[in-house]
């Protein structure tokens, strides 16, 4: 690249483009030569001139805003549904996101500059940067991993197994250093050097490669006794579903696809999150004529896991309002309740509001529709509702995390046979967020080695199995109404993430830090 190319607003252009090309790497896009972006971004940051460190932190940031904007573009889909009142709020949300989120890649580059690191070992420092400032961006402020870099990769694939042993973050870390590896073209190193350093690079990526066409080929079948679940897809507009009058509509379209005939009768059925636009409590209170309506819907020994707004009163006699899941079992008297998960990790400005009488002047309190802010419930762990093995459930974005499912089954002391991520993307309308939603939620399955169920209302509902990858005819696109109908994948043996966590991503850290310590004392 010409020195010309690397200094002012040239250097500022392309660190942008190389950021939006690394998003379009991500899907559904699948764009994988984006994945230079890295290398184009390393090498910007490596360029000499008056104030590398401020022009480090810039073109990172940079980078940064780009890529975000590629991957949280959907952002301005809530705004949306109240157009005439909210829509003017879409394009700030969108460049503030952005702009927020890429302030952990500003302060990644900065670090490495910083290091002043350079020869092959640089490759390593600037995977160990960006990745620790990634995980960062995961747990800062109740954190935000959406669109790690290790999770470029599409759930199921081959690369993507790797997360089996080292998580998202470890993948992230070894993406990182692949895609960055032909920066070192760019450096003023011998060619054998130069040389030696991709032929490592190529050769980790065969070793992806590998090692996951070896583990997808130990892929094991459903068992005959499994359970079969059906996913239930309403297909409700957004815009619709939280009008008053159209209660019934929204009640009638579950229950009727509840009760569609099949080849078999499904043992457990699964509605989406906040499937329906009241506050469950009330529906099922004695003389609600929802009550008999619901229970009538189920054939005696079905189970029915809900997404629902539970209410309860607090101290001083306060209402309190969960985001939850609710587990009913229908026996010879009526439907009982078996089982309920309160959503623990709350989404800031959706499900509660930071500096909440401040966003209620300007506006935001009315993208939550309950009267106050949701409450969090207890850590997450897994529920044994009655009819159902053991499952971890997700709401919504509890799902971007790696180790949620580990850390349940520890304080537990009982591994979930499952994961079900219960989601309401229908927020996201016809944008690429429920496509990405899905192949991050995928990765949890693969981290774990247990299969996972997806329910959304509009779309992207799926069966998953344990390698991350969406069983045949078991998947409803977005839009698509109607109930998936499948027997649940078995789940795997623990795997090494799920025994170590994160340790595998700290043992890399470790080694780019190790790369650091090397060079300035050579």
């Amino acid at each position: 690249m010409p020195l010309s190319w690397r200094q002012g607003w040239p250097a500022r252009g392309l660190s942008l483009l190389a950021g939006v090309a690394a998003g379009l790497a991500h899907p559904p896009f699948g764009v994988l030569p984006g994945l230079l972006g890295y290398a184009l971004l390393l090498a910007l940051i490596d360029a000499d001139g008056p104030r590398p460190l401020r022009s480090a932190f810039f073109r990172g940031w940079l980078d940064g805003l780009g890529y975000f904007a590629v991957g949280v573009h959907w952002i301005t889909e809530p705004f949306m549904v109240d157009a005439k009142e909210q829509g003017w709020m879409a394009p700030f949300a969108l460049v503030l996101m952005a702009a927020g989120l890429a302030l952990f890649w500003g302060a990644a580059a900065l670090a490495y500059r910083a290091l002043k690191t350079r020869g092959p070992a640089r490759i390593l420092v600037f995977a160990g940067c960006l990745a620790g400032f990634e995980w960062l961006r995961g747990h800062v402020l109740s954190g935000f991993p959406w669109d790690l870099p290790g999770e470029t990769w599409r759930a199921g694939s081959a690369p993507s197994q790797a997360a089996s042993v080292v998580g998202a973050y470890g993948l992230t870390w070894i993406t990182l250093a692949v895609a960055a590896t032909p920066a070192v073209l760019a450096q003023d190193i011998g060619r054998r050097t130069k040389a030696g350093a991709l032929a490592v690079a190529a050769a980790v990526l065969a070793g992806l490669y590998a090692f996951g066409l070896s583990r997808l080929a130990q892929a094991v079948e459903p068992s005959a006794h499994a359970p079969v679940i059906r996913v239930v897809q309403a297909d409700i507009d957004q815009k619709k579903k939280w009008r008053p009058e159209n209660l019934g509509l929204v009640f009638d379209t579950y229950v009727g696809l509840t009760e569609h005939k099949g080849p078999v009768q499904p043992d457990i059925v699964i509605w989406p999150e906040g499937a329906l636009p009241a506050v469950i409590d009330e529906l099922i209170a004695p003389g609600s004529p929802y009550a008999s309506r619901l229970r009538d819907a189920f054939a005696p020994g079905q189970t029915l896991l809900m997404g629902a707004n539970h209410a309860e009163l607090g101290p001083g006699g306060t209402a309190r309002y969960f985001n939850s899941l609710v587990a009913f079992r229908r026996e010879a008297d009526g439907l009982r309740v078996t089982g309920v998960y309160d959503k623990h990790h709350l989404v800031p400005f959706g499900e509660y509001m930071p500096l909440g009488e401040i966003a209620t002047k300007v506006g935001f309190r009315s993208l939550v529709h309950m009267p106050d802010d949701f409450t969090a419930g207890p850590p997450s762990q897994p529920i044994s509702p009655a009819g159902a093995p053991p499952v971890q459930v997700l709401i919504c974005y509890e799902a971007l995390f790696p180790g949620v499912t580990r850390a349940g089954a520890a304080r537990a002391g009982l591994r979930p046979a499952w994961i079900l991520n219960i989601s309401n993307d229908a927020w996201f309308g016809v944008t690429s967020g429920p496509l990405q939603h899905l192949n991050l939620a995928s990765y949890r399955a693969i981290e774990e080695g247990l299969p996972i169920v997806r329910a959304t209302p509009t779309g992207v509902s799926a069966v998953i199995d344990a390698y991350g990858r969406t069983e045949p005819g078991a998947r409803l696109a977005l839009g698509a109404l109607g109930v998936i109908d499948a027997p649940l994948p078995p789940a795997l043996q623990p795997t090494l993430y799920t025994r170590a966590g994160d340790l595998y991503f700290a043992g890399l850290l470790l080694l780019s830090g190790l790369a650091a310590l090397a060079y300035r004392v050579r």
